[in-house]
């Protein structure tokens, strides 16, 4: 049976040291438990309703109240300890303490610096991390150094040669200094949204239209990064930039096709000098490279003429030595040395047939020039040679025992 069951004698739960849990004693203690846990082999739960009282006890003893009633008298009096005004108080002073303090805890993000103000003033900059500093003391603002801000603007305005321009322009910038960042300036992103206007109204206009239309872009953004990075620095703003991009740059609305065409017709002026340059650089290496050919040339002639000059002059000289030795041997040798040289030259042959003998012709002509078929060379030289020439060879071939006249020697000539 059920230690809870309804009409059941067992009315005690299993964790108790058996007895039955009675009414109250005069004293006011329940029955069983004999004021506690005192004999017996309690291994149940606590008591909810017995710890309870008992800690209204320890309040009422830590405020100064007593036990009411119940209790014996001694001597005359009765109640128990006075109240003490002070414990209350003290007590919520402790736990206004112990909230203040857990208040002051936080945490700094890895991205973040914490600049810490006490009293307004500035105290110090705290590293990510989880940190203390005592509330309502000190005041901690968090500033993001990792994040990359941006800005852009577009803004129209007056050239160095009196025209209107319309500029955008972007800015991308962090957090350099935090301390800085927030004592220093006010609205940092207003502060720099109006320093880069200035920069940029300053740099566009000392610069011609047509520069920032065009190739002085690029220019402009380096010009206006400096002097915008200037301009931060002396306001402390603690901010440093990033990049500064020119996205576009146009003429105005109304005239932008004509300035459209002036771009046009520049573009087309500049690619036509290139090409002339281009041109240019091309011809005239090559002709420089002639002429300097040509002088070369000239020199190698004159060095030439120059050397044969003084060989034909050495020869002369030798020559001229060796005909004062013997003059008759060089002159008949100087003779044989210039009609060889002659005959050399020319295609002719001088043949010397006697007037019974045969003729045999061979075609010298052409076999001292090498380069005709064999054929060829028998029909060339039989044109070639002169209708005498031909006849004789012909009286000859016909009658091998014709007379003739009584000279020794025929002259032949033939091509």
């Amino acid at each position: 049976m059920a230690w809870n069951e309804p009409g059941g004698g067992n009315q005690h739960d299993p964790w108790s040291s058996g007895g039955r849990r009675g009414g109250n004693d005069g004293d006011g203690n329940r029955g069983g438990n004999n004021g506690g846990n005192k004999g017996g082999n309690n291994q149940g739960p606590p008591d909810l309703d017995e710890a309870l009282k008992k800690f209204q006890d320890k309040l009422n003893s830590m405020l100064g109240g007593g036990k009411k009633g119940g209790g014996k008298k001694t001597g005359g009096g009765g109640g128990g300890k006075s109240r003490n005004p002070f414990a209350l108080p003290g007590l919520l002073i402790v736990a206004a303490l112990a909230i203040w303090a857990a208040m002051g805890f936080y945490l700094v993000d890895q991205s973040e610096r914490g600049v810490v103000l006490r009293f307004g003033e500035f105290q110090s900059i705290v590293d990510p991390g989880l940190q203390w500093n005592p509330p309502l003391i000190d005041e901690v603002r968090m500033v993001n150094v990792t994040r990359v801000r941006s800005l852009t603007q577009t803004q129209s305005m007056l050239t160095r040669d009196e025209n209107i321009v319309e500029v955008e322009i972007s800015a991308q910038y962090q957090v350099a200094n935090p301390g800085d960042f927030v004592l220093n300036v006010r609205d940092p992103a207003t502060s720099i949204e109006n320093a880069l206007d200035s920069a940029l109204r300053h740099v566009v206009g000392g610069t011609d239209m047509i520069d920032i239309l065009t190739s002085g872009r690029e220019i402009l953004g380096s010009s206006v990064s400096s002097r915008l990075q200037s301009y931060l620095d002396n306001y402390g703003a603690g901010i440093r930039l990033q990049t500064i991009n020119i996205e576009s740059t146009s003429a105005p609305e109304p005239v932008i096709d004509a300035f459209d065409d002036v771009i046009r017709a520049r573009e087309d002026r500049q690619r036509t000098i290139n090409q002339g340059i281009a041109y240019a650089n091309a011809i005239i290496p090559e002709a420089q490279g002639q002429a300097q050919r040509v002088v070369e040339q000239g020199q190698g002639y004159r060095e030439s003429v120059v050397a044969r000059a003084q060989g034909q002059a050495n020869r002369f000289n030798s020559l001229l030595t060796e005909y004062r030795n013997s003059p008759g041997i060089m002159r008949e040798r100087m003779y044989l040395d210039a009609i060889e040289e002659v005959f050399g030259n020319t295609p002719k042959v001088l043949l010397d047939v006697s007037d019974n003998a045969p003729l045999m012709y061979l075609p010298l002509d052409q076999l001292r020039g090498g380069n005709r078929s064999s054929s060829g060379n028998n029909a060339n030289s039989n044109e070639s040679l002169d209708p005498a020439v031909l006849e004789r060879l012909r009286n000859t071939q016909g009658s091998s025992s014709s007379s003739s006249n009584n000279n020794s020697s025929i002259r032949r000539e033939g091509r």
